[in-house]
């Protein structure tokens, strides 16, 4: 029978890193100080995670699928991905302000990449006091008007920032012109993709001392220009209670709270689940056998596993995370 899977953190090095990974999780070493990403389970072609714990440590998820197939996916998640894993879990840390970016929707990517589209969602774990990230525009404007104003320049008057803090969370769907702003680090739920469309960068250059691409034409298509009243996600949490953070198309994400035992049921979808952990630490009991998932660590629950336990150690946080 399956169980509870860990995986092997993907570390990846970027531009605008730091070391909060290692700072608040213990990711990677203190030399990595330009660390920007954790990849916690990925099922992208030549990033595919790794299993760390169990009989299955060493095989990674696209074998297990093979393998499993429904019962470690879900009998509907298999028939429409396949061997592939349909979400990207992430934690990153902007010590720098990410670029300007757009991400396209599943018909553009395909007719583009042959791949998945890219919408995704952000919930901050940390923020400095001054810290700020873009979401969506704040004034209309239209392709033509807009590619003239990034041809000339910064497009930040046109933009939508959003202070923000510990907490706080963003839905970014495809289309949406967003981007991570300095001293943030957040966990982000996202589609299996890796496409980007990079509308500024602020004349950066990379390690060869080249100005980084951009993608304007492609973003064009991509970009959707509605200017929305608010872009920030309410949400009220309740202690030892699911709380809905995002439920969309691909992916359904509560938050969870707890400080006492709490008997989970799935029977009601035919999906994995995964537990993100963002502070404190827990034990999950399958089978009565017995997992310990701490703060920054991510587990994958197999859709053949419908009932298991939680327990606080004393006290948790995590996001609860499926597709169907």
């Amino acid at each position: 029978m399956l169980y509870p899977l860990k995986f092997k953190p993907i570390l990846k090095e970027k531009i605008w890193g730091g070391n909060k990974l290692h700072k608040y999780f213990g990711k990677g070493s203190p030399e990595m100080t330009n660390c920007g990403e954790s990849w916690e389970i990925s099922g992208l072609q030549d990033d595919y995670s790794i299993v760390s714990n169990g009989f299955l440590e060493g095989n990674n998820i696209q074998e297990l699928i093979e393998i499993y197939m429904g019962d470690l996916v879900g009998e509907k998640v298999y028939e429409k991905f396949g061997d592939e894993f349909p979400l990207l879990i992430k934690f990153i840390d902007a010590q720098q302000d990410l670029s300007i970016q757009v991400h396209p929707n599943d018909e553009l990517a395909m007719e583009k990449h042959n791949a998945y589209g890219k919408t995704e969602m952000w919930y901050v774990l940390d923020a400095e006091s001054d810290s700020r990230l873009v979401s969506g525009f704040k004034r209309k404007t239209n392709p033509e008007s807009f590619a003239k104003i990034l041809e000339n320049g910064n497009p930040e008057d046109y933009l939508n920032f959003e202070k923000v803090k510990k907490g706080d969370l963003f839905f970014i769907p495809a289309g949406r012109v967003h981007a991570i702003g300095a001293g943030i680090l957040l966990t982000e739920i996202q589609q299996t993709s890796d496409v980007t469309y990079r509308l500024y960068d602020y004349n950066r250059k990379d390690d060869n001392g080249n100005l980084r691409d951009l993608h304007i034409d492609l973003a064009m298509k991509a970009i959707d220009f509605t200017v929305e009243e608010s872009y920030k996600t309410n949400y009220k949490s309740l202690p030892n209670l699911e709380s809905r953070l995002i439920h969309c198309e691909h992916f359904n994400t509560n938050i969870l709270e707890f400080d006492k035992e709490i008997i989970k049921e799935y029977n009601f979808i035919d999906s994995f689940v995964i537990y993100i952990c963002l502070d404190g630490s827990f034990e999950i009991n399958c089978n009565n056998e017995i997992t310990e998932v701490k703060k920054g660590e991510t587990v994958l629950i197999p859709a053949e596993l419908k009932s298991l336990i939680i327990n606080p150690l004393p006290k948790s946080v995590l996001l609860e995370v499926y597709y169907l």
